[in-house]
């Protein structure tokens, strides 16, 4: 789908991968509504994007995200694309993961899309069409020790998005994955982990921007591909 005059939501757009998917979206020529809970963020990147429209909510609250669809849709009259970008990490051991930190990321992660994509998708069947992009992470692609409880997570959603590919395609809507590693955003910075732990880049061969991700997102909703990576993910053999 060219996104030229497309009605697109951005979960997540205060920073990060969002913020940077928000500003690209709008620079092809998109109306884009910009979810996230931080509104002073989001009021002043509005100011920077012709007909965007802001709504705060947060993803893990059923209700607030049944509000913001409906919203979205009642400001712009349509729903073309839906970028389920909002998450959070959490990097611990298995062992020593709390189970109520786990359900508000696994609600937030998992749980929060899905509501997102049952409150879209009867729009987009009315209207002819959509697409639906969920950001995952490279984690669901490998086994790494420390970060189960956060890859679990993207395991799920991959398996919610690749099964609503197959159930929606009848009704042109197309469902995919796109897949970055690490990113040079403050997600890792904000994930939930053991107090003293920290996290060594160095470690990795590389980090990908902000802006290369969301070039990457770009390119699923163009291409309407199942699954796009970014550069610095190999999908598996």
């Amino acid at each position: 789908m060219e996104i030229q005059g497309k009605v697109v939501i951005v979960t997540g757009a205060s920073t990060g991968i969002g913020l940077a998917t928000a500003r690209l979206f709008a620079q092809k020529g998109a109306k884009v509504a910009l979810v996230a809970r931080s509104t002073d963020k989001l009021t002043a990147l509005a100011t920077e994007l012709p007909e965007s429209f802001v709504v705060t909510a947060d993803m893990s609250d059923e209700a607030a995200v049944q509000v913001m669809v409906k919203q979205v849709h009642e400001h712009y009259g349509r729903i073309d694309i839906l970028v389920n970008n909002a998450g959070r990490g959490m990097h611990v051991p298995i062992e020593q993961a709390n189970l109520q930190d786990y359900r508000n990321i696994f609600e937030l992660n998992v749980v929060g899309v899905l509501c997102a994509m049952q409150a879209v998708i009867p729009i987009m069947r009315q209207q002819g069409g959509g697409v639906i992009i969920n950001i995952s992470s490279g984690l669901s692609k490998r086994i790494v020790p420390g970060v189960g409880p956060y890859a679990s997570t993207k395991y799920a959603l991959n398996a919610l998005t690749l099964t609503a590919r197959l159930e929606l395609a009848p009704d042109n809507i197309r469902v995919g994955l796109m897949i970055p590693g690490l990113t040079a955003t403050d997600f890792v910075k904000n994930a939930i982990r053991l107090p003293g732990a920290t996290f060594d880049r160095s470690r990795l061969m590389q980090v990908d921007t902000a802006e290369h991700v969301a070039e990457k997102i770009l390119e699923a909703v163009q291409t309407e591909a199942a699954e796009v990576y970014a550069d610095s993910i190999q999908p598996a053999a």
